[in-house]
């Protein structure tokens, strides 16, 4: 290996290796309430992640996901609570079941694209709450007053091994390792021929066709993987806040993973952690600046979001990062521009 490709592999390394360290550490030196924010972080991170499959990387746009969210929460929630099924075996239980639900959706949705298809999943947005107050549903989803369920303990081999670890740790540390496999899941399928294949049907569908792509088969498996996705977080998110309830679930949620996927970069994988970390964080200092109106505080920060950042914070990042590259390779050339 040469010595420029060396230097190339050595700095998404050593920031993959800073970040890991301070990602494990993060749990030990804030606060238990901190803890339980960064894990609603990496929760967020997963559902828009698989938003970004859908609309990002295939062009379907989604105002429904929320609905998917619910399915997983409730799904996890469910086997926990009547069915005594371990917390851990819940999350891909929920996953596999919203990838199923997801690709049947998506079977009908073919048919219609653009705005129609954003019609029919804010739809299906809408109705999830209605349809998880369903009377003969009552029995299983606890109808309004919703399902509640226990935080996990940690094993007991870590206070065996010294290293005790409260039910905020614990699922802090399970919720960052189910990012990191679905991350990596995630970049392993954008980055093959099946990303291809998802963005030449996103750029120019008839095209695609005549190359061969099966546009019908990858619609679908979008939309079943990216329904997946979300239907992971939103176990994982039942789990970390220990109840749902069908109010919890109304299309505000859709529409903020919507939001988060804008404003993080679509097409980006990285894009989905920035907007978690939006949609997570945003609203609440929106609500210190003003406890009258924190939603319109909420949409200026927005509006700057959008109107500084086009591309979104990955793609406002990846632009930096070219222009410092560029920079080093050629200072000569750095100190002519800002010479008179």
């Amino acid at each position: 290996m040469s010595i420029a490709a060396r230097k190339t592999w050595s700095v998404p390394v050593l920031v993959l290796a800073v970040l890991g360290l301070a990602a494990i550490s993060l749990p030990f030196v804030v606060s238990s309430y901190r803890t339980f924010q960064c894990t609603l972080v990496m929760i967020y991170a997963i559902a828009l992640l698989g938003l970004n499959i859908l609309t990002g990387y295939s062009g379907q746009i989604s105002l429904g996901h929320g609905a998917f969210y619910a399915m997983g929460a409730y799904c996890t929630a469910i086997l926990m609570d009547k069915l005594g099924v371990p917390y851990w075996a819940t999350v891909p239980l929920a996953g596999a079941f919203c990838l199923v639900v997801g690709f049947l959706f998506g079977l009908p949705a073919l048919r219609l694209e653009g705005l129609y298809l954003a019609l029919a999943t804010f739809a299906l947005g809408v109705a999830m709450p209605q349809l998880l107050k369903y009377k003969a549903l009552e029995g299983w989803t606890g109808g309004v007053q919703g399902i509640v369920i226990l935080k996990p303990e940690a094993p007991a081999f870590f206070a065996n091994a010294g290293l005790p670890l409260d039910p905020d740790q614990w699922l802090y540390f399970f919720t960052l390792v189910s990012t990191a496999v679905m991350f990596i899941l995630g970049w392993n399928l954008l980055r093959g021929r099946v990303g291809r294949a998802l963005v030449a049907i996103r750029d120019q569908h008839i095209a695609a066709e005549a190359m061969g792509v099966n546009n019908a088969l990858y619609k679908s498996a979008a939309f079943g993987v990216s329904a997946m996705y979300t239907g992971v977080a939103g176990a994982l998110g039942a789990i970390a806040v220990q109840f749902v309830a069908p109010d919890s679930f109304t299309i505000f949620l859709s529409i903020m993973l919507l939001v988060g996927v804008v404003i993080g970069g679509l097409a980006s994988i990285s894009g989905a952690l920035y907007g978690a970390l939006f949609i997570q964080f945003v609203p609440n200092i929106a609500d210190e600046l003003s406890k009258a109106a924190p939603w319109a505080i909420f949409g200026v920060f927005m509006i700057v979001f959008v109107y500084l950042m086009p591309t979104g914070v990955a793609g406002a990042a990846r632009v930096l990062l070219a222009r410092a590259g560029k920079k080093r390779e050629n200072p000569a050339a750095s100190l002519n521009e800002h010479t008179p």
